[in-house]
């Protein structure tokens, strides 16, 4: 069983993130709370006592729960890990959890002293230093790859101001995240009900439809963005994307060009560019972009990986760079790639998980696990 100050930090987190203390259930490796959205958030003390029958257990064997999250102060063996990821969870381990606890203020269970207040903003109520406190900590858990936990805090905040839109497009966001692209979809028309013109909303509704192997719709969504305002590259970058995605090679090139008229020096997007070259028969050019990407500063290690993502033969090794990293494969391999999105213009699921790599994607906020 937990010990008593394990499961006080384990209450007062969940207190933190705005659950309800009545639904905890102890487990012999700590605590778990089911929430009415579907998600199980296990608390595990120590993971030398967890093994792949707690897993299972946690899981509920083949009826797994909408999203299993494992929370827990130090790292758990390998195949725990793979086992909760295979299952499709999350886990926040080791220096992560950590990093909740500080965040929520609790530090002084882990035996360090709280930290300095941040200074406050005068021209902010209380209320509206809370909302901003919360919302900083989705995006930041959202940044991280986290989505659960950013879906934690943006529910918290949209519970704090119902009609805060961007609390609403970051709990798109992180269902995005988590592969919910059916209830990600509902939270965009949401926001888009009441503000029909919002971009984000917009882009969001866009991401699902990629997520849904509609990748006509989702192009129809940027194209229609961009004759409203061409400066809108995040929108041309994804728009590259799916264009890729989609085998359209032609039109990926006249974007991409476009692109780099502002960015001329972008080494990712020269060799995307080369890429579309030699896709399109023009092999000199393309070979001739793809070296102007590599004098331009395209690391080795990227390199293969954006060979291997677009399905071409592994780039010839250079003098002085090491093999090429594995690249990540499968469900949370997916869901990684869509949290590390910009959170402008996340985009989910099976046939867009790919574009997240893409060198394109450069607006901010915002990479599950």
């Amino acid at each position: 069983m937990a010990t008593g100050p394990f499961v006080e930090l384990a209450s007062g987190l969940l207190e933190a993130m705005g659950q309800r203390l009545d639904a905890v259930r102890p487990v012999p490796e700590g605590l778990t709370i089911r929430t009415g959205d579907g998600f199980l958030y296990a608390f595990l003390e120590d993971p030398s006592n967890v093994s792949l029958e707690t897993v299972g257990r946690l899981a509920g064997g083949e009826e797994l729960p909408v999203h299993l999250v494992v929370l827990t102060p130090a790292r758990l063996p390998l195949a725990i890990s793979a086992e909760v990821l295979r299952r499709g969870g999350t886990v926040v381990e080791s220096g992560r959890f950590h990093e909740l606890v500080r965040q929520l203020g609790l530090e002084t269970y882990l035996g360090e002293e709280p930290r300095a207040p941040p200074a406050r903003a005068r021209r902010l109520l209380p209320s509206a230093q809370q909302l901003d406190q919360v919302m900083g900590r989705a995006r930041t858990w959202l940044d991280w790859g986290v989505p659960a936990l950013a879906l934690r805090f943006y529910r918290q905040a949209a519970a704090t101001k119902p009609e805060y839109v961007p609390a609403k497009i970051g709990i798109g966001r992180s269902l995005l995240g988590l592969g919910l692209i059916e209830e990600a979809a509902r939270s965009f028309q949401e926001v888009l009900l009441s503000r029909p013109d919002d971009v984000d909303a917009r882009l969001g509704l866009a991401a699902t439809y990629g997520a849904q192997s509609r990748p006509k719709d989702e192009i129809d969504v940027y194209r229609t963005l961009l004759a409203e305002d061409q400066a809108r590259l995040e929108v041309r970058a994804h728009l590259v994307a799916a264009l890729v995605d989609l085998g359209d090679w032609a039109g990926a090139r006249v974007e991409i060009e476009a692109l780099l008229d502002r960015t001329p020096e972008d080494a990712q997007l020269r060799f995307l560019l080369g890429v579309a070259k030699t896709k399109l028969g023009l092999a000199a050019e393309g070979e001739r972009e793809r070296e102007e990407a590599r004098r331009l500063g395209l690391p080795f290690e990227r390199e293969a990986i954006l060979c291997q993502h677009l399905g071409l033969p592994s780039p010839a090794p250079r003098t002085d760079a090491g093999p090429a990293p594995p690249v990540p494969t499968g469900r949370k391999a997916a869901a990684r790639a869509r949290a590390r999105a910009p959170a402008r213009t996340r985009r989910p699921a099976a046939p867009a998980a790919r574009r997240r790599s893409l060198p394109t994607r450069r607006s901010p906020p915002r990479k599950g696990k």
